[in-house]
């Protein structure tokens, strides 16, 4: 199936590492150009250097994107280096555990600017750019957003705004033919989950717990399957019809009944 993406530059938030990894392999293997917008830690330069020697195109622009300024800069050097910008997949977050019992309200604030303000950012500064390719916009959601998870106001929060903005922006955009969509993945096994796990007393336990309440298959979901959606919304030829959208890929385990489990 051709998804139409040859050649269309496509922006990444942290889309070296993780779901953002498979997200960006995903967007080459149609033959897009990908400009990853990231910290550049270590597991990203290993990840460029795998690009690299692949000869893909794929390029990072070292970016901390709870800094505004450099958002904006790094848009302008992706349109500057490689022209228009077709789609932006808002990727980057994290998890960070600012709770309301546990938290305050200061690193909550941080949690909020750290998870969600440079996804309108990027979105705005990206926008005559996206009006220009009639592009596309996804936006990597989570299922704490719907669930909600305990101890994660400000991720929850974050997640939660980015499936409103998901509808608003399909709304606002409309003249402009720009279609926005959202992804919610669940329990996705990406090396920082693993590491999470290798830190119990008995990962494998504790990952056949999780397992055991997947309705589908009782497995994790692959990076590589949310990567799969993501390019599908971000195809002008087989989603052109698709906007305002919250896709859940998690083999039933937000909406199955547990009895199934």
């Amino acid at each position: 199936m051709d998804l139409g993406l040859k050649d269309k530059l496509i922006v990444v938030t942290g889309g070296g590492a993780g779901i953002g990894a498979g997200i960006t392999r995903a967007c080459l293997g149609e033959g897009a150009r990908v400009v990853i917008l990231s910290r550049l830690s270590q597991n990203v330069k290993e990840f460029m250097a795998e690009m690299g020697s692949a000869g893909a195109r794929c390029d990072a622009i070292e970016t901390h994107l709870d800094d505004l300024p450099r958002c904006r800069e790094a848009i302008a050097e992706t349109e500057q280096r490689f022209g228009d910008i077709y789609g932006l997949v808002n990727n980057a977050g994290v998890n960070d555990g600012v709770g309301l019992e546990k938290g305050d309200v200061d690193r909550f604030v941080e949690s909020i600017r750290k998870n969600l303000i440079h996804c309108y950012a990027l979105a705005h500064y990206a926008l005559p750019s996206l009006k220009r390719t009639q592009g596309a916009i996804v936006n990597i959601s989570s299922k704490v957003a719907l669930t909600g998870q305990g101890n994660t106001s400000g991720y929850a929060a974050s997640k939660g705004a980015q499936l409103a903005l998901t509808r608003e922006w399909a709304a606002e955009l409309l003249p402009y033919n720009i279609r926005v969509n959202a992804v919610l993945p669940a329990e996705v096994m990406t090396p920082l989950y693993r590491r999470w796990l290798d830190s119990l007393g008995d990962p494998e336990a504790r990952l056949k717990q999780i397992t055991d309440k997947i309705p589908l298959g009782k497995r994790m979901t692959l990076a590589s399957e949310i990567a799969a959606m993501t390019v599908f919304l971000l195809s002008p030829t087989q989603s052109g019809h698709t906007t305002g959208q919250h896709l859940i890929v998690d083999g039933g385990y937000v909406h199955l009944d547990r009895a199934l489990t």
